[in-house]
């Protein structure tokens, strides 16, 4: 059993095949953190529990405990106002203005596979992938029943948490804060990384040193964020790639989040993530249930990398479902770099002219389709076809892009309203707003209050006629600016902090309905590019726009970073004209060919105007794309390079789950002058084994590539790209 109780000892121990996580009850009802690391035979392990017993001047409460005081427990669940000063996972209000709370243990089942998570995104795995155990527990004042939620995947080293509460007292209850995971570890020797940046220049890795007091990374903006991934990790100081002990946690959520560390007096660390509590509370009438989001956990004791693969085969495997799940998605052409809002339906039929002639698969008509959207000030709600512009209808033009050979797909961005716009002059209530208040646009644009069913119906509505009107097979879902002014007029006083939470509850409706109605469709998350890149949006969509910025050499940074948690096969990378809308910058077509292959691979721009030579080498790119595609997919990934640390290049590898093959690519950023061929080692190979380089035949022996290196040709010039690939003999 990969989760086990010891009776005698009342230790929960869980098991995966590399690590062990561990609690205990103690004699006072109370849960207590005992380890979490690489793997252990014991279940005896309270002496590791290491709390003083004569700690001055901090309150010591419950004598069955020790005594001891709760302020340097390692405690599992830890809750708000009992003499545990550091960052809680609960905390609420009782209907005397009483904000403590605490947790008792009373039961617990353990049981094969696991359950969804009603109304949000989650986990998935069927009895022989996963054992799940529920921790009972309760408060006896106020009567709220807690239930503590984990599971453990079987084959990968993953264990997810949450929490879902329950009122069972004789009043209604006011939750102010609800984490889904609270961890204690046993020291402070750790840094901390996070993923962190702005619009087109998402997910740059940091890494620091923790230091005494709290370390966190959040977002009150009611989605992810460009400046913060609800993603962190902890490593070793000296912890790399390869070596080194490191912890992973991703939050399965897309709204308000607040994740990060606490080293607290007595040098340990608590780790905590879940939903902000910033300007949230949720109303629990008696009998009334809330339940927490998941997170998604991993400890590696060989490295960065991997606790990155790690986090990737559970992604995979276990959170994206559907068709697309593991097959090969279309090659597309979007023509929003290649027209903005200038564009008809003889103009997308060129487009899609060319595209067929060249092999892409798709082609994907972006903002301006709609009402009277010819700039981005209106019409943002009125999912009407612009027949001005798509002349004939859209059946038509989706028909004709079928004629040619091409898949058609379409842009919504139905979570926003214009202020210039039929729908907002209908019902100027339906945007989150607080009465009597200036409503602030952003990009000309309000957000719907998608807390609504009456307005979630009304949209969806429209969504599903324009998809059923035509022959529609993909759907890139936007969301370009973040909540504020959080208010409506329909909820109660009590309720209208619930608005945060409720609005992403009501996103998740929206895109169950669509996969619902639509199996077959691929839909793909946006959010001003990288805004909403979390694993709460992967569960419907198997890729996200991974950022607005789509330079060759940016995207080195902003790949890597994404690959800390998120595998490669769920970014979204695009090949897209030079100079680059964002930075300027020309890039040689092959480099930007090699870095959106590492991606879900595509084109952003205007085919019509390539070159016959151009053209030429997007048949050449989808043809390295279709060879090596289920290698980049499904494979390990392994990050040689880092653009943070070198101006000279970026390297990564792909190999196959069964090693027998590898795909090496190397992008030369700043041509470093008197220098030898560059020697990079490879990564993940098998040992006695020999492998072939196709470009010239030559066999090398796995310890040779791993442990001397392969020579990379002599590229002159910058931004320059190399690709190698190696077949087990």
């Amino acid at each position: 059993m990969s989760i086990i109780f010891d009776e005698k000892k009342k230790v929960f121990k869980l098991d995966t095949p590399n690590t062990s996580y561990a609690f205990h009850i103690t004699n006072s009802k109370h849960l207590l953190h005992l380890y979490y690391g690489k793997k252990i035979p014991e279940t005896d392990l309270t002496f590791l529990l290491r709390i003083p017993n004569d700690e001055p001047f901090v309150p010591a409460t419950h004598d069955a405990m020790g005594p001891h005081s709760f302020d340097c427990a390692p405690i599992e669940f830890p809750t708000s106002g009992v003499a545990d000063f550091r960052e809680p996972s609960m905390q609420l209000m009782d209907e005397n203005g009483m904000s403590a709370c605490e947790c008792y243990y009373k039961d617990y089942k353990i049981y094969k596979g696991k359950k969804p998570l009603k109304g949000l995104p989650a986990t998935y795995g069927d009895e022989d992938d996963v054992t799940s155990l529920e921790v009972y527990c309760h408060d006896p004042l106020n009567g709220l029943e807690i239930i503590l939620q984990y599971s453990v995947f079987e084959k990968l080293d993953i264990i997810t948490r949450s929490v879902k509460v329950q009122n069972k007292g004789k009043s209604p209850l006011e939750l102010r804060r609800l984490l889904s995971l609270s961890v204690d570890l046993d020291h402070k020797d750790f840094d901390m990384i996070t993923l962190n940046g702005t619009w087109a220049r998402e997910r740059h890795v940091e890494r620091a040193p923790l230091r005494f007091g709290k370390q966190v990374v959040d977002s009150c903006r009611g989605a992810t964020s460009h400046a913060h991934n609800n993603f962190i990790a902890l490593c070793d100081h000296k912890a790399d790639e390869d070596y080194g002990e490191a912890y992973g946690f991703a939050l399965v959520y897309s709204g308000s989040f607040i994740s990060g560390c606490e080293v607290y007096q007595y040098e340990k660390t608590r780790v905590f993530s879940g939903i902000n509590p910033y300007d949230f509370s949720w109303h629990l009438k008696i009998d009334e249930e809330f339940q927490a989001p998941e997170v998604i956990m991993t400890f590696s004791y060989q490295g960065l990398g991997q606790m990155s693969r790690n986090l990737h085969d559970v992604i995979r495997q276990h959170l994206i479902r559907g068709k697309w799940k593991d097959i090969r998605r279309p090659v597309l052409i979007n023509n929003w770099e290649a027209t903005y809002f200038n564009f008809d339906t003889e103009k997308l039929i060129q487009i899609a002219r060319d595209a067929a002639q060249a092999g892409i698969d798709m082609l994907v008509m972006d903002d301006g389709w709609f009402g009277g959207r010819s700039d981005d000030t209106t019409s943002l709600g009125d999912w009407y076809v612009n027949e001005e512009k798509i002349k004939g209808g859209l059946k038509y033009l989706v028909d004709e892009v079928n004629k040619l050979g091409l898949k058609f797909g379409i842009w919504f961005e139905p979570e926003m309203i214009s202020p210039d716009s039929d729908l907002y002059r209908k019902h100027p209530d339906w945007c989150i707003h607080i009465p009597g208040r200036y409503r602030t646009t952003a990009r000309s644009q309000l957000v719907l209050d998608f807390s609504r069913k009456d307005v979630r119906d009304y949209i969806y509505s429209r969504i599903k006629e324009i998809l059923s009107s035509a022959n529609i097979e993909y759907v890139k879902w936007d969301m370009n600016r973040q909540l504020s002014e959080v208010g409506n007029e329909v909820l109660p006083a009590i309720r209208q902090r619930e608005i945060w939470h409720r609005y992403v509850l009501g996103v998740y409706e929206m895109q169950e309905r669509l996969l619902t109605d639509f199996p077959d469709l691929l839909l793909e998350n946006c959010a001003g590019g990288g805004a909403r890149y979390d694993c709460g949006m992967l569960y419907y969509s198997p890729q996200i726009w991974t950022s607005d910025d789509t330079d060759a050499i940016e995207r080195l940074k902003i790949q890597h970073g994404t690959s800390m948690c998120y595998p490669c096969s769920t970014m979204g990378a695009h090949v897209s004209a030079v100079p680059n809308h964002c930075v300027g910058r020309t890039t040689p077509f092959q480099t930007r060919g090699h870095v959106a292959l590492v991606g879900t691979f595509g084109y952003e721009l205007d085919i019509t105007k390539l070159s016959d030579e151009e053209k030429s080498a997007i048949k050449e790119q989808i043809a390295e794309f279709d060879k090596y595609n289920f290698l980049v997919r499904s494979g390990d990934f392994y990050r040689i390079g880092n653009p943070f640390k070198s101006t000279r290049f970026d390297a990564w590898e792909f190999v196959a789950k069964d090693k027998s093959e590898a795909l090496l690519q190397y992008v030369q950023i700043l041509k470093t002058p008197s220098l030898f061929l560059h020697r990079i080692r490879l990564k993940g190979l098998e040992q006695g084994q020999y492998y072939r380089h196709e470009q010239t035949g030559k066999v090398y022996s796995a310890e040779i590539l791993m442990n001397s290196g392969f020579d990379i040709p002599n590229l002159w010039g910058d931004f320059h790209s190399y690709l190698a690939y190696f077949k087990k003999v």
